[in-house]
């Protein structure tokens, strides 16, 4: 790429274009930027930084598209989109900022993908290779682009990883990697066709090392190519070389390994069977890296959870808020409704709806039923939600957070848990999930006593 005259093109100046677009400057590689955008995100960074690098905005050339050698799609923009599918049919080549990341990374890679959980997994292992005391760089989905974290000191990169990232790459190579769940999401994106979302997670295990399974979701696993070694977790009791959950003689609940009992689940500040099973995965991965296992203990120990991802708010008249905003899809939605239902002393009170995305929300009836007293309804496609329930649990509508909030309030009884787990996108009503969080918690907070 480096001795190459050929022309290579940033296709999307975001936030990860930008780091492409840092990237090849320092390589000196001659490249061009393109956004279907007028006035994309990063576009004043680019010509105050870059001002000789052409850039094109608005509706994309595909001709122009198709005289490059590469193509670096950000993952926001499709490569199905009709001028990239033209270049690539073309024969140009289609990348992204993790197969760059891939190619010169001096340390091995930890790829971490799934539905759901993937940045608290992705975390917790970024913060047990810390305790190690080893040089851990963390991001990709998750905060830091991919290729600023790139340098010559890191001793391990932990990745999370998308699907639409994981389209535009195809060398890989991880040490370990794992698809820790699948559930419908993006079907919007995948023409409503889950068999095509699985296809682009799997990528994640193209030529790596070790691979982690959840044996409670098997269709999480399905690599296109055999792998080395593998390792698994679930929430049963494990087998040997496996990750599990075990009882001790006095019947408390632990993470075990095998038939060592490691801690127990009352040790961690994350709660909740789905929250039992991150931690498995991380511990997982964290031994397929090498990381010794007392100081992965420790950060778990440590570990109190992400903002907006079954986040403990408040506890209000014996009746508990949480923060779960990130749940933007039914599968991440599941898991808290039954992970935290299992384990609540009352039942659940749950703040549902927005941007469903083009998902069935049919999965959400049974444990709705089993673990709610209410639902409150918020958003633009609740209705669709609201259609699959029947009426043995209360259906309340609110035209705002404070107003859901509020009917919550006066809905819940002690020793109920009132959670905002909405299984859809904030976009129709806020401009990211974090913000519909913060209104959240905002509401609480104003709650009278």
């Amino acid at each position: 790429m480096q001795e190459s005259g050929l022309l290579h093109i940033v296709v999307g100046l975001g936030k990860s274009g930008m780091s492409v677009v840092r990237f090849l400057a320092r390589q000196g590689i001659a490249f061009a930027v393109a956004d279907t955008r007028s006035n994309p995100p990063e576009l004043a960074t680019l010509e105050r930084d870059y001002p000789q690098v052409e850039v094109r905005c608005g509706e994309l050339d595909a001709d122009w598209l198709a005289c490059a050698q590469v193509l670096y799609v950000s993952p926001g923009l499709c490569i199905k989109t009709p001028a990239i599918a033209y270049a690539a049919a073309k024969g140009v080549q289609i990348s992204g900022d993790i197969d760059l990341l891939a190619r010169h990374a001096k340390a091995p890679i930890v790829a971490i993908t799934g539905s759901n959980a993937k940045s608290t997994v992705t975390t917790l292992v970024g913060e047990m290779a810390a305790a190690a005391g080893k040089k851990v760089a963390v991001g990709g989905n998750l905060g830091t682009p991919a290729l600023d974290l790139l340098a010559d000191d890191v001793a391990l990169y932990v990745l999370e990883l998308s699907s639409f990232q994981l389209e535009t790459t195809t060398h890989l190579n991880a040490l370990v990697a794992t698809c820790l769940n699948i559930s419908e999401d993006h079907m919007d994106r995948y023409d409503g066709q889950l068999s095509l979302y699985i296809q682009a997670k799997q990528r994640i295990f193209q030529g790596a090392n070790t691979a982690v399974v959840n044996l409670d979701d098997m269709q999480a696993y399905a690599p296109t190519q055999p792998i080395k070694h593998l390792l698994t977790f679930g929430t049963q009791a494990p087998a040997d070389n496996s990750f599990g959950l075990a009882k001790d003689a006095q019947g408390a609940l632990h993470l075990a390994f095998g038939q060592r009992l490691l801690m127990p689940v009352s040790a961690l500040k994350i709660k909740g069977l789905h929250n039992y099973s991150n931690a498995l995965a991380a511990l997982a991965l964290g031994r397929a890296a090498g990381l010794p296992m007392t100081p992965m203990l420790q950060a778990l120990s440590d570990f109190k959870g992400l903002d907006h991802r079954c986040q403990w708010v408040a506890e209000k008249q014996g009746v508990t808020y949480i923060n779960d905003s990130k749940a933007t899809n039914v599968g991440a939605a599941l898991a808290a409704i039954e992970g935290l239902g299992a384990d609540c002393a009352g039942k659940l009170i749950l703040i549902a709806g927005g941007d469903g995305k083009g998902a069935d929300f049919t999965e959400l009836a049974q444990p709705i039923k089993t673990y709610c007293r209410a639902v409150v309804f918020l958003g633009r496609d609740a209705q669709q939600i609201a259609a699959v329930l029947d009426d043995s649990v209360e259906q309340i509508w609110a035209l705002n957070m404070q107003q859901a909030v509020t009917a919550c309030a006066e809905t819940a009884q002690v020793g109920d848990i009132v959670l905002l787990s909405p299984a859809c996108s904030s976009l129709d009503m806020f401009k990211r999930f974090e913000q519909r969080g913060e209104f959240f918690v905002q509401a609480v907070e104003g709650l009278a006593l």
